[in-house]
């Protein structure tokens, strides 16, 4: 078939891949492992895309989700990659939520699920002080506490907002950590993420931003899960949780270094909260039951050729990496069409998906191929290109 180039080309590509075929590990992993999973649309329900909340397909969503359960993975319920605040709301993200967490009580592999608690419900302009903020966050916690998820304290737009320093990420976090039931995970979302997320913890020089939060970790440790961390630094991570108390896990949201990282030094490693692990599922689940029994030549072989897919997912602008892990899901059956909350499909071009498409055939990721193969070529007709 034909497919574009960024050199505004058209090249013939053949699938040469050999797809895995998903399965559940054969051992129990020696790493925690949560994958991020976005919100499949129902379009033919979807009444103005832009300004509504978002029409979802709950049958194909949690059927989704029962896909990475079934391969031995964690679910990483409601984040960024669910487009929490880019077309999915707090109403619809706490209906998920509450149907996700019924869901995995009935699995029988019991998954963790651990949900996303934000301020998103409220304004922006409504949330200028800490007390409001807190109260906020207070409230999508105790949903999810109802619900029997577990908290991950997301990064909130509002603190950055009214350009919060330290002391005041440390009271907000202090109080929310205090008031939760069971241990938490905290998020650090860098601004490649999301561009109102920039000078999160009340500073902009990274060490500065350490202290703070190795400080509130030091305060609340036995409270405190792990942390996400989402910067794209390898080495920034690396000397962050050599720091860690003993007991707190550094959930790695690296999409670009997460092999390196989840494997280890030696002294520490990093588990996984990931949104390309939704989109990589059987190559993650493999690599991990190799490195669980040993064997990392073959958790290299798996994992590395999905470092290249990762990193043209997480293209800049990194936020509409979602547009990617959808398409991929599309190619693969999981889903019967190629739509996303608020139209986020719109926001890559085409030559990225058709590099997504090759990439994914390497990574031996188009478990379908007849079938990824003819969805890549309705998409190209649309684009006035005869595959």
């Amino acid at each position: 078939m034909l497919l574009p180039t960024y050199q505004g080309k058209l090249e013939e590509y053949r699938l040469t891949g050999e797809p895995l075929s998903p399965r559940a590990p054969k051992v129990a992993l020696t790493r925690t492992a949560f994958a991020a999973a976005h919100v499949i649309s129902d379009p033919l329900a979807e009444r103005g895309p832009w300004m509504s909340r978002p029409a979802v397909d709950w049958e194909a969503t949690l059927a989704f989700r029962h896909g990475l359960w079934d391969q031995g993975l964690g679910l990483a319920e409601a984040m960024d990659t669910a487009q929490r605040g880019m077309g999915v709301d707090w109403p619809t993200a706490l209906e998920l939520i509450q149907r996700t967490m019924v869901a995995a009580k009935a699995h029988p592999m019991r998954p963790r699920v651990a949900c996303g608690a934000g301020t998103d419900h409220v304004p922006l302009a409504d949330l200028s002080s800490l007390a409001a903020i807190t109260a906020a966050y207070r409230t999508q916690m105790e949903a999810i506490e109802a619900a029997g998820g577990q908290i991950i304290l997301m990064a909130t737009r509002a603190l950055p907002a009214i350009k919060a320093g330290p002391e005041d990420y440390a009271r907000v976090y202090d109080d929310l950590i205090t008031q939760s039931a069971a241990p938490v995970i905290l998020h650090w979302l860098g601004e490649m993420f999301d561009p109102a997320l920039s000078g999160y913890w009340g500073a902009r020089d990274i060490e500065t931003a350490n202290t703070v939060v190795l400080d509130l970790i030091g305060r609340h440790a036995s409270k405190i899960d792990g942390i996400k961390i989402s910067l794209l630094d390898q080495a920034h991570e690396e000397a962050f949780r050599a720091r860690l108390p003993e007991g707190v896990r550094l959930y790695t949201g690296d999409d670009f270094n997460y092999a390196a990282l989840i494997e280890g030094d030696g002294n520490h490693h990093s588990h996984a909260l990931l949104g390309i692990f939704a989109a990589i599922a059987p190559a993650a689940s493999q690599a991990l039951e190799a490195l669980a029994m040993g064997d990392s030549a073959t958790y290299h072989a798996l994992l590395a050729p999905t470092v290249p897919l990762s990193r043209e997912i997480f293209k800049p602008p990194t936020q509409f990496y979602k547009a990617g892990i959808a398409f991929l899901s599309w190619l693969n059956g999981t889903q019967a069409h190629f739509v996303m909350p608020g139209g986020l499909q719109s926001s890559r071009e085409i030559a990225h998906y058709a590099q997504v498409f090759r990439l994914a055939d390497q990574a031996r990721l188009l478990i379908q191929p007849d079938l990824a193969e003819k969805r890549m070529r309705s998409l190209l007709v649309t684009q006035g290109i005869d595959g």
